[in-house]
Parts: C-alpha cells; sequence; structure tokens
C-alpha cells in the first residue's frame, strides 16, 4: 500500500504544480479582459454624457419648436451614441482576443474578408456612404418634416445606414440612406400654408377681397396664431376660375413646422367670415341641356 501511495502523491504534486502554473498565467490577462470592458463601459457611459450636453447645449427653452440648430444637435447625439457603441464594443472585442491571441493575422484577413464581403454588400456600403453626406451636407435633421423615398413624414432617427419616417398615421417608415433620392424637406428655415378657398360667381369680389385681407389683419394680431406667423401674410387674389367657384389664394407664411397649424385655423376663421358676410362657398354643380325629339329643350341642373 505505501509503495502505491507515493506514486499517487507524486502525480497529485504534478497537478497542483500545473494548475498553479496555469492560474499564474490566465489569472493576469482574465485581469486584463476585466480591465479592458470596465474601460469600455467607461467609454460608453462618456458618449452618453457627451451626447446628452451636445442636446443641453443647443437646447433653446423652446419645447413646442425644434430649431435648426437643435435638429442638428439631436442628430448628431443620435450618431455618436449608435456609432460610438459600435466601435466601443469592436474594439473591445479585439483587445480581448489579443490577450489570449496574436491578432495581427486575424486583422490582416478581416482586411482580405472586408474587402470581399464590400463586393457583396454594395448595398451596404452605399447607405453608409449616403448617410455620411447627408449628415456632412445637412440636408435634414432629427424633427425635419421631409418626403423621401417615396415616404413622408417626421425624422425621427438617423443612422449611418438608414433613416426613419414617422408618417400621419403613425406608421414608421425604414429608408436606407441610399434609396433617399431626392428630398423634400418642409421645415426648414421657414414654412408656408397655401390656402385657397372658392367662392361663388356672384358675389363681388372687391368686397369679397377686402374681407379675406381683413380676416388675415385678424390672424396676425391673434395672441395663439400671431407668433407662428414669420412675414406679412399674402392674399394673392384671384388664382383659378373653375367650373363652380371662383379660388382666392392666401399665403401665409410661417415659423417651420407650424404651416398646417395656422392653414387650419385660417380656414376655420375664413368660413366663419364668409358665413357672417353672406358670402356663400359654391358646392360643385353641373348644368345638362337634354334635347328629345318632338318635346323641344329641356334643361336639368345636377348638384
Amino acid at each position: 500500500m505505501l509503495e502505491l501511495a507515493i506514486p499517487l502523491v507524486q502525480i497529485g504534486a504534478r497537478v497542483v504544480d500545473a494548475w498553479r502554473l496555469d492560474l499564474e498565467t490566465v489569472l493576469p490577462k482574465l485581469g486584463q479582459v476585466a480591465a479592458i470592458w470596465i474601460l469600455a463601459w467607461v467609454g460608453l457611459r462618456i458618449l452618453k454624457l457627451l451626447a446628452r450636453r451636445i442636446v443641453e447645449a443647443v437646447d433653446d427653452g423652446d419645447d413646442d419648436t425644434l430649431s435648426i440648430r437643435e435638429q442638428r444637435g439631436h442628430t448628431i447625439a443620435q450618431l455618436l451614441r449608435s456609432v460610438g457603441r459600435i466601435m466601443l464594443f469592436a474594439g473591445a472585442l479585439l483587445l480581448t482576443a489579443n490577450v489570449f491571441i496574436d491578432i495581427t493575422p486575424l486583422l490582416a484577413g478581416a482586411g482580405i474578408l472586408g474587402l470581399a464581403v464590400s463586393f457583396g454588400a454594395q448595398s451596404l456600403v452605399k447607405d453608409v456612404i449616403a448617410g455620411f453626406f447627408i449628415l456632412f451636407e445637412n440636408t435634414f435633421a432629427v424633427g425635419d418634416v421631409i418626403t423621401a423615398g417615396g415616404q413622408s413624414g417626421v425624422v425621427e432617427r438617423m443612422t449611418m445606414r438608414v433613416v426613419l419616417l414617422r408618417d400621419l398615421r403613425g406608421t414608421l417608415h425604414t429608408i436606407p440612406n441610399g434609396s433617399v433620392g431626392t428630398v423634400s424637406n418642409m421645415t426648414r428655415g421657414w414654412s408656408r400654408a397655401v390656402v385657397e378657398v372658392g367662392v361663388a360667381y356672384e358675389a363681388d369680389l372687391d368686397r369679397v377681397l377686402e374681407v379675406f385681407r381683413d380676416e388675415v389683419r385678424r390672424l396676425k394680431e391673434d395672441p395663439a396664431i400671431g407668433p407662428l406667423l414669420d412675414g406679412e401674410p399674402e392674399v394673392n387674389g384671384v388664382e383659378t376660375l373653375g367650373d363652380s367657384a371662383v379660388t382666392i389664394r392666401t399665403l401665409l407664411r410661417t415659423i417651420p413646422g407650424k404651416q398646417w397649424s395656422v392653414a387650419r385655423a385660417f380656414r376655420q376663421a375664413i368660413k366663419k367670415r364668409l358665413d357672417r358676410e353672406g358670402i356663400s362657398i359654391p358646392y360643385p354643380q353641373r348644368t345638362i341641356h337634354v334635347q328629345t325629339e318632338g318635346h323641344g329643350k329641356g334643361v336639368l341642373e345636377e348638384a
């Protein structure tokens, strides 16, 4: 028994020595890995702090409207968070791998693989490049109302790859940056409400135009609507002579994004005023002349 116990003790001692050697090798590496991910977490917190500071720096205190400076600040903050998060994670992953293996051949292989992938993912590369130029040229920003890629809505979010638009029905549209194409920005700098109202042919046009001019003056003096205007309202006069009405066009220049609110307020006000003045807004009418054999002509009026 003693002869058998001695080799077992020797084997156990060798296992303990090997385990101690492994611990002495692994523990410092685990410490390095922990330090890498702690630094990555700290970097992420710094990114979030910087993004928040950017938003706070451009905030003008008016929560009802977003200025161009505020929109650009929100856009840059979003991109800083999204791109920075990806770069920090990728960097931490590579540094972690470098603790255990030499990643130089891996990086060389990744470069070749990236070149191959770029040929197969040309649309992705196109989206990223297009996203860079959209941001660089400041074509639009978060909060703008635009038409792009066949869709219209408010820009809720932008990344280097896609633009997210929320339309009036609440549908969220995801548009790749490479498919944005022509952009129509309805809230950049200033906006304009174009209101066209039809009046009856029988109405006195001089009186009608005076009513419209008086109503836009009242609109400008309104404490709720006046601050939304950006310039003097214009009553252009007769725009078209339609089938059943004379169309009067009014142009209302507004601060960005408020053209729809101002247009609704003016339509409501002018409708009430025209009713008080006895000026009718006609509905479409059609007069049909019918001739039957042996009965002469007859006139049939149809709404």
